[in-house]
C-alpha cells in the first residue's frame, strides 16, 4: 500500500470519529417550496431563499441581468431603508445578506442570532418582496459586475479566466455560455426599468424555495413560506428549455493572450450524469481518486504537485464546483440540470505548462482505459465515505445541500453517500468511468502570455521536456519520458486566441 493510501486511512478514521461525535444533526420539516433543519439550542439561524432562476433567463444583449437583480436585493435597501440605513440596523443584530447568483438558481443567503430574528426577518421580506430599485444602488452594482468582469476576471484573476475560458468554449451557442455576472456589453445595456421587469417576471410567488436552520420560532418557517407566496409577483415559471451542448471535435483549445506570470489551464467535457443519477456515484468515487479538491487523495496532485513540483495543485470535478471561501469544500445551491466533466491545472511555470498539459490528458486517458485497482478503490471509498461528512460541517451548509435534493428530486446527498458507498464495487466504479468519461473530444481553455507560440507548439505536438527546481526521482525522470512526446490531437480548425480585451465583451467569442 502506498504511504499516501496509509495517511488518507488514518485521516478517513479520525474523521469518522469526529463526526460521529457532533452534535446530532437538526431534523427536518417543510413543505414541497421549504426545508426546514430545526434545533432550538442553536443560538443562529441561517435563512436561504432560492430561485429558479439564474444566467440562463438573462434576455439577449442584456447577459448580467439577473445577477444585478440578485445584487439590488442583496446590496439594495428597501422601500422604507436606503441600504445604508439597513447595513446600520443590521449590525447590532449581528445579521448579514447576500446574494448569489448561478446558471440556474439565485439564493438570497442571510443569517442573524435568534433572539433577533422575527425583527430581521421583516426586513428580509421586504428586501425580497419590495426591493428599493434606487438608482444609486444600480449604478453602485452595475459597475460591481462589470469590475468583475473587466478588473478580476480579465486583469487579475487568470485561474477564475481559464475556467470561465472553458465554460464559453463547452457551451458556445448555449444558454450556459455566459459567465453568471453577465458580459461587458451585456451589462452596459441593462436599465434599471429591465432589472424592475426581470425581478416581477423571474422572483415570483412559485419560483421558490425556502430554506431555514438553527434556532427559529415554531411555526416560522410556514409564515415565511405564506408571506411570500401572498407577496410575491405572480411571474413565469417556465424554465429555460436547454439543449445538448455541442459535441466537440478532438481536442479543442481556446487561448487566451495574457501578459501573465505563469500559464492557467482548463480542461473539460460536457457529462450526462447529475446527483439524479445513480452512476453520479460511482463517478464521485473515481474522481475522488482521480483529483478531490485540495488533497492529496487525487492522483493527479500526487503526480503532478507532490512528485514533480510543478505547481500549487491540480484538480478534476465531475459537477461545477466553486469554492468555498478558503475552504476545500463546494459552495451549495449551484445545481444545474447539464453537468460537465473538467481538471483544473492551477497555474504552472510558461516553460512547463505544455508538459503539465500532456501529464493531465495521459493520466485522464490511464483513467478511462485501465480504471481504479481494487486496492485504489477500497481506500477511497472509505476516505470518501468519511470526507463527506465534513461537506455539512455547520447548519447553513447542511440547509444548502438539502435545498440541492430538492432540485435534483432525490434524498440528502451526505445520507445517499453513506448508503450508496459501501454497496458499489470497483466492477461498478470501473464501468461507469468507460460510459461517462473519455479523452478524444476534449475542450481546453488556456490562458498564458505567448499565446501563438505555445499554440503553435502544441499543433506540433512537439517535445516539452520539463524543468524542475529540486531533485525527482528516476521512477519520476522515467514516466516523464513518456509524457514528453504524447500525442495530443489538437483540432487545428477549432483552435483560436483571442486577446483578454476581448474576452466575455459579449458572449460567442
Amino acid at each position: 500500500m502506498r504511504n499516501w493510501q496509509t495517511a488518507l486511512l488514518l485521516v478517513a478514521g479520525f474523521l469518522s470519529f469526529s463526526v460521529g461525535c457532533a452534535d446530532s444533526i437538526p431534523s427536518e420539516e417543510g413543505s414541497s417550496i421549504s426545508v426546514g433543519l430545526h434545533a432550538p439550542n442553536s443560538p443562529l439561524v441561517s435563512l436561504r431563499i432560492a430561485f429558479r432562476t439564474g444566467s440562463i433567463d438573462d434576455p439577449v444583449g442584456k447577459d448580467g441581468l439577473n445577477a444585478l437583480t440578485a445584487l439590488m436585493i442583496g446590496q439594495g435597501g428597501t422601500k422604507t431603508l436606503s441600504y445604508e440605513e439597513l447595513t446600520r440596523r443590521f449590525y447590532p443584530w449581528a445579521a448579514s445578506v447576500s446574494a448569489q447568483f448561478d446558471k440556474e438558481l439565485t439564493t438570497i443567503i442571510a443569517s442573524v442570532h435568534r433572539d433577533y430574528v422575527e425583527s430581521f426577518y421583516e426586513t428580509l421580506h421586504d428586501l425580497i418582496v419590495e426591493p428599493r430599485f434606487d438608482v444609486s444602488d444600480f449604478e453602485r452594482n452595475r459597475e460591481f459586475l462589470r469590475n468583475s468582469v473587466v478588473a478580476t476576471l480579465r486583469g487579475n484573476d487568470d485561474e477564475e479566466l481559464a475556467k470561465q475560458t472553458l465554460n464559453a468554449l463547452l457551451y458556445r451557442g448555449h444558454p450556459y455560455e455566459a459567465p453568471e455576472m453577465g458580459t461587458e456589453t451585456g451589462l452596459e445595456e441593462i436599465s434599471l426599468d429591465d432589472v424592475r421587469s426581470f425581478h416581477a417576471r423571474r422572483y415570483t410567488r412559485n419560483n421558490f424555495l425556502v430554506g431555514i436552520a438553527g434556532g427559529y420560532p415554531v411555526g416560522f418557517l410556514q409564515k415565511i413560506e405564506a408571506d411570500l407566496r401572498d407577496g410575491l409577483p405572480q411571474g413565469d415559471t417556465d424554465s429555460v428549455a436547454l439543449p445538448d451542448p455541442r459535441e466537440l471535435d478532438g481536442v479543442e483549445v481556446l487561448v487566451v493572450q495574457k501578459q501573465a506570470i505563469a500559464t492557467a489551464i482548463s480542461i473539460g467535457f460536457p457529462i450526462d450524469v447529475t446527483r439524479s443519477d445513480d452512476d453520479f456515484y460511482a463517478l464521485l468515487v473515481a474522481n475522488s481518486y482521480f483529483g478531490e479538491h485540495r488533497t492529496f487523495n487525487g492522483l493527479l496532485m500526487n503526480k503532478m504537485r507532490g512528485q514533480r513540483g510543478l505547481n500549487y495543485g491540480d484538480y478534476s470535478y465531475i459537477e461545477q464546483f466553486i469554492q468555498a471561501g478558503g475552504s476545500r469544500f463546494p459552495v451549495p445551491n449551484i445545481p444545474r440540470r447539464q453537468q460537465f466533466f473538467s481538471i483544473w491545472i492551477r497555474p504552472v511555470p510558461h516553460q512547463n505548462a505544455h508538459f503539465a498539459l500532456r501529464q493531465a490528458l495521459r493520466e485522464l486517458e490511464l483513467l478511462v482505459e485501465e480504471g481504479l485497482s481494487s486496492e485504489d478503490f477500497e481506500v477511497t471509498r472509505e476516505f470518501l465515505v468519511n470526507y463527506s461528512k465534513l461537506y455539512v460541517q455547520t447548519s447553513g451548509r447542511r440547509l444548502g445541500y438539502a435545498m440541492d435534493s430538492r432540485f435534483y428530486d432525490t434524498s440528502f446527498l451526505i445520507d445517499e453517500i453513506q448508503q450508496r458507498l459501501p454497496a458499489l464495487t470497483v466492477e461498478d466504479v470501473n464501468a461507469s468511468i468507460r460510459r461517462h468519461l473519455q479523452y478524444d473530444n476534449l475542450a481546453v481553455g488556456i490562458v498564458t502570455t505567448e499565446a501563438e507560440a505555445f499554440l503553435s507548439r502544441l499543433l506540433a505536438n512537439e517535445p516539452s521536456p520539463p524543468t524542475y527546481n529540486a531533485t525527482v526521482s528516476d521512477e519520476v525522470h522515467a514516466e516523464d519520458e513518456e509524457i514528453i512526446s504524447y500525442q495530443v490531437s489538437v483540432n487545428s480548425e477549432r483552435v483560436q486566441v483571442v486577446a483578454v480585451d476581448e474576452m466575455f465583451r459579449t458572449v460567442s467569442q
